[in-house]
């Protein structure tokens, strides 16, 4: 079987990605050859195939930050770890491939309960759902908070997650059909951005008080509103940008209700191996013991890349979606 990639010969729109034939790997020291089953798509990998994110290399990318499969060659010194073995990983970069090599300690071996699709479709989105909840606003019960884009992967299990802990979670989302699936997904009210100005519902739904954090991954339409919508002391999250990068914020936006805001990045929060293993296993555990649910709900070939590309750019997709080599 001829093993391929999908690469970025520049950055660019969809139509840069091209397949591209690749010689079978071997691992060296302390890593490991993993055949691909599944293949997660993100927005992560938009913003490195577009070039929003600068590249290390000058051409030639292979995009791609999440995958689950088959553990096919060990290198030396790997302990733990053995041939056979189903596992996942999220990673900068190199997913989209038939088999790669990675280093040992940036993969979790999945679970009985977890799927290779379930897997590469959930484990960026639900660390990051993790870390979002956890640390860059850790939430209490009795919360109040805001979840733009409530109808993708991530707002799917934040929901779920969120009301798992005790928190009213509030969605915002494109149309009556993915304000329904949030709603199915946990969440308490779901405001359907294009026929209803969040801001004010957001205020309604909260006496007026606001809530206690915004979770933000859309950027430029979105942020104004988001703080807005945040009641003193409270916490803008801004974890990605679908709609654009966030220009013309001031430290001064903050000061009229002593707000706080971060822009966190997943890879930050799971640098240290101990620490990748305990969300993983936190998120494992959850997805088994039926807190998080994660359908795959859309499939491409990996070599229909662009048009996988194309479909979550107009947000024409909902949930999960995969890419199978």
């Amino acid at each position: 079987m001829q093993e391929y990639a999908i690469v970025a010969t520049r950055p660019g729109g969809s139509d840069v990605l091209e397949r591209r034939a690749i010689s079978t790997p071997r691992p060296g020291a302390g890593e490991v050859l993993v055949r691909h089953a599944a293949i997660g798509l993100n927005f992560l990998d938009i913003y490195h195939r577009s070039g929003l994110y600068p590249w290390a290399v000058p051409a030639d990318l292979v995009p791609g930050s999440e995958a689950a499969g088959v553990i096919e060659a060990v290198g030396d010194g790997v302990t733990g770890l053995t041939v056979g073995d189903r596992v996942a990983y999220t990673h900068p970069l190199g997913a989209y491939a038939s088999v790669r090599v990675i280093a040992a300690d940036r993969l979790l071996r999945l679970p009985e309960g977890v799927s290779a699709e379930v897997a590469a479709g959930v484990l960026l989105k639900g660390l990051t759902a993790h870390y979002l909840i956890h640390d860059s606003y850790k939430v209490a019960k009795g919360d109040t908070v805001l979840v733009h884009a409530a109808a993708g992967g991530v707002g799917l299990l934040l929901g779920q997650w969120l009301t798992a802990k005790g928190v009213r979670a509030i969605g915002t989302a494109g149309g009556p059909d993915k304000a329904a699936l949030a709603r199915a997904h946990g969440y308490d009210a779901v405001i359907d951005y294009r026929a209803a100005d969040f801001v004010a519902q957001v205020a309604d739904l909260t006496g007026g008080e606001g809530v206690q954090a915004v979770y933000d991954s859309v950027g430029a339409e979105t942020w104004r509103g988001s703080l807005d919508c945040l009641r003193p002391h409270g916490s803008f999250v801004n974890f990605g940008q679908s709609s654009g990068p966030i220009t013309g914020f001031t430290f001064s936006d903050l000061a009229r209700k002593s707000l706080h805001a971060t822009r966190p990045t997943l890879f930050h929060f799971i640098a240290d191996p101990a620490d990748l293993q305990r969300r993983g296993a936190a998120l494992f555990a959850a997805l088994e013991d039926g807190t998080l649910r994660s359908d795959v709900r859309t499939r491409f070939p990996l070599h229909d890349a662009a048009k996988a590309h194309d479909a979550l750019e107009s947000r024409a997709t909902t949930g999960t979606t995969i890419l199978i080599p």
